[in-house]
């Protein structure tokens, strides 16, 4: 099923998101199998890694493989996360698909995170979009910015909404193709959410972009019912809820991808994803990351009887 035929896009970002807050490494060919059981399942668009130093991230240091591995999969969205200029060298040169870069809200994350402060970083993604339209005519990779720590941050506390929409129209002058907001530390409420969604779309338009929601304390699903009645249509989501910012004390808990595509399809949303494949993807984390803790209600619970796909 095309993009064209879902009302929403699940965006995986276990590889990157997940594995990213995990000291162990998971094995390159791990990692490919896992992603091409995950898009088995029927996701459209999967964050493959980050273009980050080793040395900060080993995790992440085949990134470009597992993006030359990804590209080949027939009708994937291949993400990788790339932090600034050098990181968006590699990406282009491994040419992947659509770069996410992160530009937080706080200062004090934004340091922690990426080492620039909020302005620097968006000054980032201007050299970016620079850059792209350097690349060859057959090559314009989408650029896409989350707005990280966009509902509150462990570091600095409440951040300002005016603030929040004001970096985000920031992102659109510096030429992002679309804005979204990210919910870093899981500080996010439902009327929060709501009220900041309809701000971005009324501040950026059609470039207001999809969520990106943690669980930390529980409110994601939530969330994400609240997004998609101010009409949100993308969330970021994590094969057995890995993941969590190593640079936002606290961070923990990706919403769970399994438990997300059950609630839109059971909503009536159809998403493209079958759930029974995306169950037998899990036990390919195990295999790289013996004894890693898995999350999630769907896989124990089963579909319900009579389950039907929207």
């Amino acid at each position: 099923m095309g993009p064209e035929n879902r009302d929403v896009i699940v965006s995986e970002v276990g590889p990157r998101d997940g594995l990213q807050s995990i000291k162990r490494i998971m094995p390159t060919q791990t990692k490919i199998a896992w992603i091409k059981a995950l898009a088995a399942s029927g996701l459209s668009e999967i964050e493959v890694g980050s273009f980050v130093s080793p040395k900060l991230l080993p995790q992440m240091a085949d990134c470009a493989d597992l993006v030359q591995a990804a590209i080949e999969i027939p009708d994937l969205t291949v993400l990788a996360l790339v932090p600034n200029l050098r990181g968006a060298e590699a990406a282009f040169a491994a040419r992947t698909r659509k770069i996410t870069m992160p530009v937080s809200a706080s200062q004090a994350h934004s340091k922690a995170n990426i080492n620039r402060t909020v302005e620097e970083a968006v000054k980032d993604v201007a050299r970016v979009n620079r850059l792209r339209h350097e690349q060859p005519d057959d090559y314009r990779p989408g650029i896409e910015v989350g707005i990280s720590t966009a509902f509150g941050c462990t570091m600095e506390g409440a951040i300002s909404e005016d603030w929040v929409i004001r970096l985000a129209g920031m992102l659109a002058d510096a030429g992002a193709d679309t804005i979204g907001l990210s919910d870093t530390t899981g500080y996010g409420n439902p009327a929060q959410v709501k009220r900041l969604f309809k701000r971005l779309k009324s501040e950026v338009g059609e470039k207001a972009g999809g969520a990106h929601f943690h669980n930390t304390r529980g409110q994601g699903l939530g969330n994400v019912v609240a997004a998609l009645e101010v009409g949100v249509t993308t969330f970021d989501s994590s094969q057995a809820g890995l993941g969590g910012c190593p640079y936002a004390p606290g961070a923990t808990g990706n919403i769970v991808t399994e438990d997300l595509v059950f609630m839109l399809e059971a909503m009536g949303l159809k998403t493209g994803i079958d759930i029974d494949k995306l169950i037998a993807a899990r036990p390919i984390i195990l295999s790289g990351l013996p004894g890693e803790a898995l999350y999630g209600h769907v896989q124990d619970a089963g579909l319900p009887k009579g389950f039907h796909y929207a």
